[in-house]
């Protein structure tokens, strides 16, 4: 175990014991298995973390829509810094979002984070480590299977958060990141990266829960927008006869 990890050894460890508790709880109900036991803790953590991964969320979120306008302001300004900084106060200040806001709640769930990767990645498996096709979860998937969803999950989850009028960088993170994803979990233990999907499909559930609300109005302003349109359409052929 490396610097950092021996720094979250008691966390490691934690998470670890909650593993064999969670797989000797499913023995008794006569289903022992590590990756289910891996999932259950997995949920169990995002949902613990919840309220901090919806303030990071909406922060970040805020920020990725604001782009186009921020960067108006920096070819506006790029020769008065100062009037730049006053501006882009202001433009926080209208759009009620707090740069610094998603940089706490990050802070706080990093080491939790940090320490799941150590533990799934120096689990000891006491009882039988196989999961469907995969013999051991501490070994890579021979069949690659977990690596490809892995790389789905996360550009379904970056999708969610990616603003449609977001600027070509974003894009381009919502892209790339996936493909990362999928490049490191390829020779990572199965047990890490059915952590990393479980996660993922947490996450998924928890944003649509978040921004259910902001759908609805988006989807009535559009069908508002197609109606006026059409109004403005029947009005133009009235005229035209």
């Amino acid at each position: 175990m490396d610097f950092f990890g021996s720094l979250l050894n008691p966390i490691v460890h934690l998470f670890q014991t909650g593993i064999n508790v969670l797989y000797e709880f499913l023995s008794g109900a006569g289903f022992p298995n590590y990756g289910v036991a891996i999932i259950l803790l997995t949920i169990i953590i995002k949902m613990a973390l919840y309220p901090l991964t919806a303030k990071q969320i909406k922060s970040m979120k805020g920020l990725q829509e604001l782009q186009p306008k921020m960067k108006k302001l920096q070819d506006q300004y790029k020769n008065n810094p100062q009037q730049l900084q006053q501006e882009m106060a202001k433009l926080y200040e209208s759009a009620g979002v707090n740069p610094l806001a998603g940089c706490l709640p990050l802070l706080v769930q990093m080491p939790i984070l940090m320490a799941i990767y150590y533990a799934l990645r120096d689990m000891t498996y006491e009882g039988d480590p196989s999961f469907f096709w995969i013999s051991s979860l501490s070994e890579a998937d021979p069949l690659h299977i977990l690596p490809i969803v892995s790389a789905l999950t996360t550009y379904v989850v970056s999708m969610q958060t990616t603003p449609s009028e977001g600027g070509s960088q974003a894009k381009m993170m919502a892209y790339m990141m996936p493909l990362f994803i999928g490049w490191i979990s390829w020779n990572f233990a199965a047990g890490l990266v059915l952590y990393w999907i479980t996660m993922n499909f947490v996450q998924g559930l928890q944003q649509w829960w978040m921004f259910r609300d902001e759908k609805k109005n988006e989807d009535a302003k559009s069908a508002k927008k197609e109606q006026k349109m059409d109004k403005d359409s029947a009005k133009g052929k009235k005229k035209g006869k």
